[in-house]
């Protein structure tokens, strides 16, 4: 029997067959199981607490133990070999990446999706794991809060979105929306990072944030920096993020004069927000956008900053109206609005 649905995909009550290989999960977890033994943490709590109980990661290829079948060590995992010649590429723990082989392409990938999800992202792109490849989490612990959370978070990496397709994430500062965001396109082979914050030298609390940013993006991704987000959706064919729209308004507002002549800010930035939503309305891309909630907020002491706030919630509103599918991001936890 394979592990049961929320640690794999493809591992519910039945092997995964993968063309004429067969693969069972016989557990999918880390080391010491989930939950892990005298652990104190809320994840394995929670599991503790429903009773559900999940063993560590064992695998069997065509009924043989992957340790025992003919692999090649590859910096962070293994190049295995199976039985009927089929080739995995598997983690060897949990943080681990395993390198491909020059030139290789993959029947089945097993991988350590919580911990490094934007992995399969990069083989992806490489073209080492191709949409025939089987792909499967394996060494799942307590580094995630639930297997509910797994399996939504496996819904976009295990299937990645193809266009058009809009989601948009909103929340306050601090909230987790930008890391919801580059969660979401972790996996997926063809992202373009649109960057609409400035740098600001006489800043550095901005500067350092706009550099932790820049800094956990992963390395093959493109990134445009610029505030002309109607341009890139119009060219983009595969997936976008962007963020953010608040950032987005203020560069705008800047470009008009806005902040010296609020009275006239509304007519200025209206055909610069008409354009947006439809290029949002009409993109190719799968696009997932950040935006500030501002609903939520103290209200602007400022007639600019009222207008501001104004702005960006009818904005978000409009967007939310064109979007397959939008969320609240509080404390790092996504609630579903669609």
């Amino acid at each position: 029997m394979s592990e049961p649905n929320g640690l794999a995909a493809g591992a519910g009550d039945a092997p995964v067959e993968c063309r004429d290989m067969k693969i069972d999960l016989l557990g999918a977890a880390g080391p010491r199981g989930w939950p892990e033994p005298g652990c104190r943490c809320a994840s394995c709590g929670r599991l503790r607490a429903s009773g559900d109980t999940r063993r560590p990661t064992l695998v069997l290829v065509d009924g043989v133990p992957l340790e025992e079948c003919s692999r090649r060590e590859v910096p962070g995992g293994y190049d295995v070999r199976a039985p009927g010649g089929e080739r995995i590429l598997y983690a060897s723990g949990a943080g681990t990446a395993p390198e491909p082989a020059p030139g290789a392409r993959y029947d089945a990938a097993l991988l350590d999706l919580v911990g490094r999800p934007d992995h399969l992202g990069r083989l992806r792109n490489s073209g080492a794991v191709t949409s025939a490849t089987e792909v499967l989490a394996v060494h799942v612990d307590h580094r995630i809060a639930s297997p509910a959370e797994l399996d939504r978070r496996l819904g976009w990496w295990l299937r990645p979105r193809r266009g058009p397709y809009r989601s948009l994430l909103l929340g306050g500062a601090r909230s987790g929306k930008s890391r919801e965001a580059e969660l979401r396109l972790a996996a997926h082979p063809d992202v373009t990072y649109v960057a609409t914050a400035r740098v600001d030298d006489a800043d550095p609390e901005w500067s350092a944030r706009i550099a932790a940013h820049r800094e956990r993006r992963p390395s093959w991704w493109r990134t445009a920096e610029t505030a002309d987000v109607a341009d890139v959706l119009r060219g983009a064919s595969g997936a976008v993020l962007v963020d953010g729209l608040g950032t987005w308004l203020t560069a705008a507002m800047d470009a008009c004069g806005g902040w010296d002549t609020p009275d006239a800010m509304p007519d200025a930035i209206g055909p610069r927000i008409d354009e947006l939503v439809d290029t949002w309305r009409t993109t190719e891309a799968c696009v997932v956008a950040v935006s500030d909630e501002v609903g939520l907020s103290l209200v602007p002491t400022s007639q600019a900053g009222r207008i501001f706030r104004d702005l960006l919630g009818r904005l978000n509103q409009r967007l939310a109206a064109e979007s397959e599918e939008t969320a609240l991001v509080v404390a790092g936890r996504t609630l579903d609005l669609s």
